[in-house]
């Protein structure tokens, strides 16, 4: 089962000043989204402050999203942790509230060895009847699935996917080799889209998507379209400034380019604070390049 094809953001959380969710502008976003053609909306990611969120919040984060969208585009919810029982436990309320897709990360901190992977993913896919796309980011949890694994774990029939973030183009090609067609690839670095494509990706987990929707989207429409010069040349277009955005752990660069858009999203939570200077100096500069301030 494929959830989408195209440029999935992985949406910011806008919060109020007293650091509350803030419903308006969440609203005010997935319309903005919608209007410029983005394919799916990730709710409740690493982008969107996951971490931070209780389970009371994450879970009417992803409930009002949904009812916001309306069914107009898939809208795939974050579910991972480092508990296994945890995770199902958010997985099976996500799909309560009408999640078309879980986004579920490696667990972090305490980590796991072949088998744990493998009874983890497994256990939770056993719980829910809504696809599961697997999120491979090694730079955050300090472990990668090998590709034997995801192997295994792709014949479940709830896991149809992976969102592939490690950077590592020879591992995502062994990814790629090893799996059937019908096991969906999303690049989760911005910069390699076209790289990943190019070996069977069909869309892309977007940071940059936030503040250019409609290029994350025609970037990768464009190559599956068959316009790969196109693709391309947008790739490149993107590229520094896709670095600056990651100056810093994100979210903390690209809520700071939102609110440089004039989006008032609000602060990023603690322990993240806001940008330091030279690297929003940075940013800055290659936000006017492209004008968007």
């Amino acid at each position: 089962m494929i959830i989408f094809k195209g440029s999935g953001v992985a949406l910011i959380t806008p919060f109020n000043d007293d650091m509350s969710i803030n419903y308006t502008k969440l609203e005010e976003l997935i319309e903005w989204h919608i209007k410029n053609k983005t394919d799916a909306l990730i709710i409740a990611g690493t982008t969107g402050e996951t971490s931070t969120l209780s389970d009371k919040e994450h879970i009417e984060l992803v409930r009002k999203s949904i009812e916001i969208v309306a069914g107009r585009i898939p809208v795939v919810a974050g579910s991972g942790s480092n508990d296994t029982k945890h995770t199902i436990k958010l997985s099976t309320e996500c799909e309560k509230v009408g999640a078309n897709g879980l986004l579920i990360v490696t667990p972090y901190y305490n980590k796991t060895n072949r088998q744990g992977l493998i009874n983890h993913y497994t256990s939770i896919a056993d719980k829910v009847n809504i696809p599961i796309i697997l999120y491979n980011v090694p730079g955050r949890t300090g472990m990668n699935i090998p590709a034997d694994v995801v192997l295994e774990l792709s014949n479940h029939k709830n896991i149809v996917g992976i969102k592939e973030a490690s950077g590592d183009i020879s591992y995502l090609a062994e990814i790629a080799r090893v799996c059937s067609n019908n096991f969906s690839i999303y690049s989760g670095n911005d910069d390699i889209i076209v790289p990943i494509l190019s070996l069977g990706g069909i869309g892309v987990i977007s940071v940059l998507g936030n503040i250019m929707p409609l290029e994350t989207h025609n970037l990768v429409i464009s190559y599956l379209e068959g316009d790969v010069i196109k693709s391309k040349n947008l790739q490149l277009s993107i590229n520094s400034l896709v670095k600056t955005l990651f100056l810093e752990a994100n979210p903390i660069p690209v809520k700071s380019a939102m609110n440089l858009m004039n989006f008032k999203v609000g602060k990023v939570r603690q322990p993240l604070w806001e940008m330091s200077s030279e690297p929003l100096k940075l940013l800055k500069i290659e936000m006017k390049k492209l004008n968007l301030i």
